[in-house]
């Protein structure tokens, strides 16, 4: 069985059929997620197409939680005027849409149900950032993973705390218990954060905070990446010059005779 703390190599055995995915409750975590995805996309298509103007500034909303992150999503929401009940109900919709679709996948792709050739370059970055803040919640358990979605840090979303709790070896329906409900306790508290901070500052400009948020977020991705990047590879020293050489004799040495 391979480590738990790695996504395995892509699997050369033939992936099962998606009954037997279906059977697995993995398998159909994966069905609810897509079909929650398709739910919101519908609802977007249909809603550009009757209600073009605020339709749009769900669909922005949506876009910069995938993208960004919840805070340019939410922040952005307020200040183009959504109702915080509104706002609250479609991110915990779109949320809940990526750990019910990256969860199961992480999960199969681990035990080898599924072909993880194209998936595994954007598996192993979450493997990475839930490796990463695995050490820090295993001691505290179901409270800590608890406590690392809940709080607005960089990379402890809930789809990186659902992989977590795998690693934890905590039962499904516990970790995503667990994750879910830290989800939209962490989005009810954002919508009433925003909301106060958006009446302070609405009278420099409506959208004062989204601009705020995302030059945070740009900065911690300009320093995140800085302190990832590789060492510089150190000078090779400069090779001995041998009195004979043809570089000896244009310095001035003179040749050896021969």
């Amino acid at each position: 069985m391979p480590p738990p703390h790695r996504v395995p190599p892509p699997s050369v055995a033939t992936p099962p059929g998606w009954r037997l995915l279906i059977a697995r409750t993995e398998g159909r975590l994966l069905a609810v997620g897509l079909a929650l995805t398709l739910a919101i996309g519908a609802a977007v298509g249909v809603g550009l197409m009757l209600a073009p103007a605020p339709t749009l500034n769900y669909a922005a909303v949506i876009g910069l939680n995938v993208v960004i992150g919840r805070g340019a999503g939410m922040s952005f929401g307020i200040a183009s005027g959504i109702a915080p009940l509104e706002l609250i109900l479609l991110n915990l919709a779109v949320e809940s849409a990526q750990v019910l679709v990256i969860y199961p996948l992480f999960v199969l792709a681990w035990q080898q149900l599924i072909d993880t050739r194209r998936l595994l370059p954007h598996l192993e970055p979450l493997r990475a950032a839930a490796e990463s803040g695995h050490g820090r919640v295993r001691r505290f358990g179901i409270v800590g993973l608890f406590a690392f979605v809940f709080m607005p840090f960089w990379m402890t979303g809930p789809v990186v705390g659902a992989i977590i709790g795998f690693l934890l070896g905590l039962h499904t329906a516990v970790n995503l218990a667990t994750v879910l409900t830290a989800t939209a306790l962490a989005i009810v508290a954002y919508a009433r954060l925003f909301e106060q901070i958006d009446a302070w500052t609405s009278a420099v400009h409506p959208y004062a905070v989204f601009a705020i948020i995302v030059a945070l977020l740009a900065l911690a991705w300009i320093v995140q990446r800085w302190l990832r990047r590789p060492p510089a590879a150190p000078a090779a020293p400069p090779a001995a010059v041998s009195p004979g050489s043809a570089a000896g004799t244009a310095a001035g040495e003179p040749p050896t005779p021969t």
